[in-house]
């Protein structure tokens, strides 16, 4: 006891500020750990939301059923009417063919994964490094056009990609990246939604905590890394899953600004791959590779399932 008041006597006000931040949200979530979103545990209050929920739950697990049993069909199968969500019998056919036709091809299967990986990474990172830097200006940093430029992320989120398809080519035509890898990294950075989202969550950051911050000679960018950026994980994972899932997913940057096949990616080489052969073989095989496309997704949300809950739950608060 005597330690821990000699320790927190010798603390910064920052730390303190950040310790007491703490302490008031373990407080809360051990209050209301019955009805809580994303609780860490189970509690009787639950078993209302329980009923509820676990027919929708069923409802929406079905189509990813779907998706795996479908994968693993036989060909008979596959055509089958009415439809079956679980197989009779389980074969691989499916990704033997598939894997059989990539090896048939001029360029390597390993060089479009290699591709959408690297693509995919850089995305990830770089989203997360550009929108919380904006959305840390646009929650705790003062300045003229602050109102402006947060309407105008807003608006940004309601236009649908394929609306500027042209202006897009026109401004990566004049930068000179497309036919590059470049293509496929830059024109997915700017994520409105992962702004606002992480906005959202740096504005239930106290401010004594800045303003603490300051007092004890941190600038800045200090305030970011070392203040702001551990306190927003769920964020963060949050936008990390939905740039993954824009860059993984991603079909039209290979489809309409990169020429060369060596600069494709993967979810275009599987676009792309069951044409020449016949339409019941195409068929298992775009099963099966809509099933390798799949498992990076959930995989991810998966894992990250915990501070995507925590995120939502904090986006609509102010």
């Amino acid at each position: 006891m005597m330690k821990l008041l000699h320790k927190k006597k010798n603390m910064t006000k920052t730390e303190k500020a950040m310790f007491k931040y703490k302490k008031m949200r373990k407080n809360r979530k051990s209050k209301f750990q019955g009805t809580m979103i994303n609780p860490s545990r189970f509690h009787v209050s639950q078993l209302k939301f329980l009923l509820i929920l676990i027919p929708f739950l069923i409802v929406t697990l079905l189509p990813l059923i779907y998706i795996i049993s479908h994968a693993f069909k036989p060909l008979d199968e596959l055509y089958a009417y009415p439809p079956r969500i679980f197989a009779s019998r389980i074969t691989f056919d499916n990704f033997q063919n598939l894997f059989l036709a990539a090896s048939q091809t001029g360029v390597h299967f390993a060089r479009y994964l290699f591709n959408s990986i690297i693509s995919s990474a850089s995305v990830i990172f770089l989203s997360i490094l550009i929108g919380s830097l904006a959305a840390y200006s646009f929650s705790f940093l003062k300045y003229r056009v602050k109102k402006t430029l947060f309407t105008l992320n807003q608006i940004a989120i309601m236009i649908v990609p394929v609306a500027i398809s042209v202006p897009r080519f026109i401004v990566m035509n004049s930068l000179g990246i497309t036919n590059t890898i470049f293509a496929h990294i830059i024109p997915l950075l700017a994520m409105p939604v992962g702004v606002f989202l992480m906005k959202q969550f740096m504005d239930q950051v106290p401010r004594e905590l800045y303003e603490a911050s300051v007092i004890d000679g941190a600038n800045k960018w200090q305030i970011y890394l070392k203040v702001v950026m551990p306190l927003v994980k769920p964020a963060l994972a949050t936008v990390a899953i939905l740039a993954f899932q824009n860059s993984w997913n991603n079909i039209e940057t290979s489809d309409l600004y990169v020429n060369s096949e060596a600069l494709k990616t993967l979810p275009y080489y599987f676009s792309t791959l069951t044409m020449g052969t016949s339409a019941i073989a195409a068929q298992g095989m775009s099963a099966a590779a809509s099933l390798i496309m799949f498992l990076p997704n959930i995989l991810l949300f998966i894992i990250l399932q915990n501070s995507v809950m925590n995120t939502m739950a904090y986006s609509g608060i102010k």
